[in-house]
């Protein structure tokens, strides 16, 4: 893909988030796309972003388990950026048509007190720069349709990445923890909508352990010479599968002794 590629493709779904109409997947106009060219694309809604006056408030890291990399037929994570605008209180409810296909993640989120960079970034450094971890959701939602009309096909890893790794929202419960209150890797949710439990999993799920997922973030964001700011909140993956979250849904995640979050949509 060529600047101008990235560019329009960019343009495309910054339009469609604006519009609620999703566009085609880019890797069936783009057979070639790589994944520096799926960076690239978010990094061009990302100054457009930042242009229309919007702020960075964290990072999400996506693809952590291996039930979703083994589905993707990919090895790695990916990352997103999260907005100012994406953030939802808890207990608050989602306006109607805000999203397109919602869909919600039970997630560990940690916020930072100090700077976190570096292509050497360590477990000790991430738990040094920690300034609390607390549970969350993250909505997901997809501006790129999630398979082709005419052959089938699904996404690949390349449009979802392109689409800013499918973020749209983000809500911290109102528990927060020191770093080493809790073994993170036994930190579980139990996933409900509308009073049914959907989605179950523990925190070992991401990379067999959170603090790993937000080692890998750092050490990938410096490649492109960015860094990790104060204040920001890191999502550090799923430890569910997505949950469908249709008009008059009302999401609770169930972290036990570690919190709870909830979620509705109108």
């Amino acid at each position: 893909m060529t600047p101008q590629d990235h560019a329009q493709a960019a343009a495309d779904l910054l339009d469609a988030e604006s519009s609620g109409e999703q566009i085609g997947l880019l890797t069936k106009t783009h057979p070639e796309m790589g994944m520096d060219d799926a960076y690239a694309v978010q990094n061009a809604i990302y100054r457009a972003k930042l242009a229309e006056g919007r702020s960075v408030i964290g990072w999400k890291i996506g693809l952590t388990s291996k039930a979703m990399q083994y589905a993707l037929n990919i090895d790695i994570p990916d990352s997103g950026i999260l907005f100012d605008d994406m953030a939802f209180d808890h207990g608050a409810t989602v306006p109607a048509g805000r999203f397109i296909q919602p869909r919600i993640e039970a997630e560990i989120a940690f916020v930072l007190k100090s700077p976190l960079g570096g292509a050497n970034v360590t477990r000790d450094d991430v738990i040094a720069a920690t300034d609390y971890v607390a549970p969350s959701i993250e909505i997901l939602d997809t501006r790129i349709l999630r398979a082709d009309p005419q052959t089938g096909e699904t996404r690949k890893v390349f449009d979802t990445i392109s689409d800013n790794a499918a973020n749209a929202g983000v809500v911290l419960g109102p528990q927060k923890h020191a770093i080493d209150a809790f073994d993170l890797r036994w930190v579980g949710a139990i996933t409900s909508r509308n009073g049914e439990v959907e989605e179950t999993g523990l925190g070992a799920g991401v990379l067999n352990d959170p603090v790993e997922s937000v080692v890998w973030l750092a050490r990938r964001m410096a490649q492109y010479g960015q860094s990790i700011e104060p204040g920001q909140i890191i999502l550090s993956g799923s430890f569910i599968r997505p949950v469908e979250c249709p008009p008059g849904a009302q999401i609770t995640a169930d972290f036990g002794p570690f919190g709870h979050v909830d979620i509705s949509f109108a």
